[in-house]
């Protein structure tokens, strides 16, 4: 993960947006007063993978049925079938 200022920030936020949407890679931007926090610019595409990451996480047991789900061999994995009711 990069830092900048934000006066820097200021100055070349077209970039750092091309920046971080292009590679994903998050930018910290530092505040400089001596009691501002920092920020985070990363782009909405991670947004919002992260927003339904949370999301998943937060639906009891969904983890878990995913990680079986993973660990299950593909050979008895069965196929979907929009037609057969849940």
């Amino acid at each position: 993960m990069t830092a900048t200022t934000i006066t820097k920030a200021q100055k070349n936020l077209y970039q750092l947006v091309e920046n971080v949407n292009d590679g994903y890679t998050p930018v910290i931007i530092v505040n400089e007063n001596e009691d501002g926090k920092n920020a985070v610019l990363i782009s909405e595409e991670e947004w919002n993978s992260i927003q339904e990451t949370m999301y998943l996480y937060s639906i009891p047991g969904m983890v878990e049925s995913i990680i079986e789900a993973r660990n299950e061999p593909l050979s008895e994995c069965k196929t979907y079938d929009p037609n057969k009711e849940w």
